[in-house]
């Protein structure tokens, strides 16, 4: 599933190309046709994202809200406009490109109260100037969830998906397993902080790369070549794969549904 970092490029991008341009707006599809009429002509005044979810206000009352899901993509691409290929469910038509929707888990027509009901059940996005982290703490302070839980719960923190999740956990130490009421502020300082850099890094580059650079084969003198590819993560889908740091073998579990990697020496159990 696309992480807060997609969803926030998407809505840079769908600024520049169509923000204050009147849009044609269609569903070749015919499941969002509909509400693609109301759309259809308007002008886009302004995009954001929250989280895993995208928002583009065309005025009051109608946001278009989508939600990619496992499967949905975005696509953008210049004019000329091409006839449509697969189930597209929306397309978005500017002054210079064009964008299709294709397999997303949300495509809805709602109105200013239902976006505002939506932004409410979510947690601090770490790429919003709004974020709250003193809200996400007084949470996983009191919590007995442990961490591998909460930093997923986008009603905790919003945006951060499983590899973020691995990621963050791994470069600050912390055992999956920990309960949150275990976990100390300047702990929680530093992780908010860490997830702030490392969600802008990846609007930023288009990808997830969490290495620091001591870690990092292409800044190694010389470069390891062979492992510039395969080496851009500490602990996600690394299972059985020595640790960067120490060595030691990549763990991984199942927790909650999903895939949980971690490396046992450096994030080690709490003592009981």
């Amino acid at each position: 599933m696309p992480e807060g970092h997609t969803l926030h490029r998407l809505a840079r991008l769908h600024r520049r190309r169509y923000r204050g341009h009147p849009i044609a707006v269609s569903s070749p599809q015919g499941r969002f046709a509909t509400s693609a009429e109301v759309l259809d002509g308007r002008v886009l005044e302004r995009t954001e994202a929250h989280g895993k979810h995208l928002f583009h206000h065309y005025g009051p009352d109608l946001v278009l809200h989508v939600h990619l899901g496992l499967y949905g993509t975005f696509s953008d691409v210049p004019r000329p406009v091409e006839p449509p290929r697969g189930l597209v469910r929306l397309r978005l038509v500017g002054p210079s490109h064009f964008a299709d929707l294709r397999g997303p888990t949300a495509c809805e027509l709602i109105s200013d109260v239902e976006a505002a009901a939506i932004h409410a059940r979510l947690g601090a996005d770490p790429l919003r100037r709004d974020a709250d982290p003193e809200r996400a703490w007084a949470r996983i302070s009191r919590s007995r969830a442990p961490l591998a839980t909460l930093l997923m719960d986008q009603s905790v923190i919003a945006g951060v998906g499983n590899v973020y999740r691995a990621e963050a956990l791994f470069r600050h130490g912390l055992d999956p397993l920990l309960p949150g009421r275990a976990l100390r502020r300047e702990q929680w300082d530093a992780l908010w902080a860490d997830l702030v850099a490392l969600l802008r890094e990846g609007v930023r580059r288009g990808k997830i790369e969490t290495l620091r650079p001591e870690h990092d084969p292409r800044l190694l003198a010389p470069p390891d070549r062979g492992a510039v590819c395969a080496r851009r993560v500490y602990a996600y889908r690394r299972t059985g794969q020595p640790c960067l740091v120490c060595g030691t073998p990549i763990a991984h579990s199942e927790h909650l549904a999903r895939n949980l990697f971690w490396c046992p020496t450096c994030q080690p159990a709490a003592a009981a």
